[in-house]
């Protein structure tokens, strides 16, 4: 990136500036900066020189932005805007004992979160760490209402109005139990046979579901619901039970297929696949805490055995 081109504007003259703009005159502007109405004008006749523009029309009745004003104002609020947020994030680093909240989806919270944050715990002993579980559109709404300031999720697509970083890919399995009768058929689970089977899902909400939801709708096909259940390990239970197929991220089910109380059937046409990703408010810097979590994230990523 090129050096900034010289002279630089004062930061304190341009959020005077807006002032004047927003309240319609130098002296409520210089009001709201605690500064008097000579030291305002003269700031602003300075950035004027050094912008080589006229920012004001002075007149009798008091001073208002010219059209050149006007456009400096706007471009000037969002550098400003910019500005506070890197000043909070900084603000944010040099907090001692500082408190990281977390969001995270039913499956990362329970087979990859807790070696993140015992690796978390090696890099900062004093970091007071709390983690709140939901679903992916759960998770989300905790990052937009700011409860957490980084969130872990699932699904096929980022969350709108937040800015995320892909971490890795999660492979999504059709399992049963060991007496179904799916373990003993020789051809793949053609995708129209999935859709019109009853299956063990999660909530509306849900990576997992919206995963498989997508996957059939893109060609013409949507899941029956037998039974719905608010977290994966209920639905294992179901399913090892007997009561019938589920679609499950593979992570999630390692130590059922190892011990055979689960088994993994082929499927075709589909490709259950989803993104697990790093969300946080767009507009807030992260902070110290949670750029070392996210720095943990990618690059710790889970065993599948």
């Amino acid at each position: 990136m090129a050096p900034l081109a010289q002279p630089i504007p004062d930061l304190s003259s341009l959020d005077l500036l807006v002032s004047v703009g927003e309240l319609g005159s130098i002296n409520a502007a210089a009001l709201a900066h605690q500064i008097s109405q000579p030291a305002a004008s003269m700031r602003l006749r300075t950035l004027e020189r050094v912008l080589g523009l006229r920012l004001l029309e002075r007149t009798r009745s008091g001073s208002r932005l010219t059209a050149e004003g006007e456009a400096t104002a706007q471009w000037a609020t969002s550098v400003l805007e910019e500005l506070r947020s890197m000043l909070a994030g900084v603000a944010a680093l040099r907090t001692a004992g500082a408190q990281l909240a977390i969001g995270a989806s039913m499956t990362v919270a329970e087979y990859v979160m807790p070696e993140w944050l015992e690796r978390l715990a090696g890099k900062d002993p004093t970091l007071d760490v709390s983690l709140q579980m939901g679903n992916t559109t759960e998770v989300a709404e905790m990052v937009r209402d700011e409860r957490v300031q980084i969130g872990f999720i699932e699904g096929p697509r980022p969350p709108g109005n937040l800015r995320s970083r892909d971490l890795w890919d999660d492979e999504l399995v059709v399992v049963v139990s060991r007496d179904h009768p799916w373990v003993r058929r020789r051809k793949r689970v053609r995708a129209r046979e999935l859709a019109a089977t009853p299956l063990l899902l999660r909530e509306r909400g849900s990576g997992t579901r919206e995963v498989l939801t997508a996957a059939l709708a893109a060609i013409g096909l949507e899941p029956r619901v037998d039974m719905q259940l608010g977290s994966t390990t209920a639905i294992k239970a179901a399913v090892t039970a007997g009561r019938g197929p589920a679609v499950l991220s593979l992570l999630a089910v390692g130590p059922e297929l190892r011990s055979g109380s689960l088994v993994v059937i082929p499927h075709d046409e589909i490709e259950l696949r989803r993104v697990i990703r790093a969300i946080w408010r767009t507009g807030r810097a992260l902070t110290k805490g949670a750029h070392e979590l996210l720095d943990i994230a990618q690059t710790v990523r889970p065993r599948v055995e």
